[in-house]
């Protein structure tokens, strides 16, 4: 069972002026503030950016992304739009990704790290 999923990141602050509309859009509120970093969740962290802990610049990982799962198609267009206007970069406007599966509605952006996250439902709206 996965508990939580932490990311890296070269600046916590900015991470927080990120990630804290954009995970208010799907649905998780801060969770952690501390020293070295910041966790989302509802209730329990669930999803943390961190401040490396070896020292070294923190890096994207090639290939890795995060997923969320929301309850609608407005709520993943909310999460793009929330994204991109708090400096997120396009990497996949919402729309059907049919070669997932016939309902798979999702958008995808790079946090201003360049670590890849979604959001995703199932739902038909």
């Amino acid at each position: 069972m996965l508990h939580h999923l932490s990311l890296g990141t070269a600046d916590l602050d900015r991470a927080r002026s990120f990630y804290d509309p954009v995970m208010k859009a799907v649905g998780l509120g801060r969770t952690l503030d501390v020293e070295d970093a910041v966790g989302y969740g509802a209730g329990i962290t669930v999803f943390s950016l961190n401040l490396p802990a070896d020292g070294q610049p923190a890096s994207v990982g090639n290939g890795v992304h995060v997923a969320f799962e929301v309850e609608s198609r407005a709520a993943v267009d909310a999460f793009y739009a929330t994204a991109l206007a708090q400096g997120g970069t396009a990497d996949g406007s919402p729309g059907l990704r049919p070669a997932y599966d016939a309902h798979y509605y999702a958008a995808f952006v790079r946090d201003p790290d360049g670590n890849k996250i979604e959001a995703l439902t199932f739902a038909a709206r």
